[in-house]
């Protein structure tokens, strides 16, 4: 199989967005979803790193001894 998406995929897909949200609502269209994007990805980096998991504790037996 070919790459995912190649130019005349997204040209194609620019031409449906066109018609369907109109030549004055695409620029705020993109914007929007960059802005979105450019939020997760910060939100993404500002996440602190995941904690160690504390050991179980356990209730153990008293000890036998032979």
């Amino acid at each position: 199989m070919g790459e995912l998406l190649q130019p005349t995929h997204l040209l194609l897909i620019l031409i449906v967005a066109l018609l369907l949200f109109g030549p004055k609502k695409l620029p705020e269209l993109g914007k929007g979803i960059g802005e979105g994007l450019r939020a997760l990805k910060e939100g993404m980096k500002d996440t602190p790193p995941e904690q160690p998991k504390s050991p179980s504790t356990e209730v153990k037996g008293p000890d036998v001894k032979s």
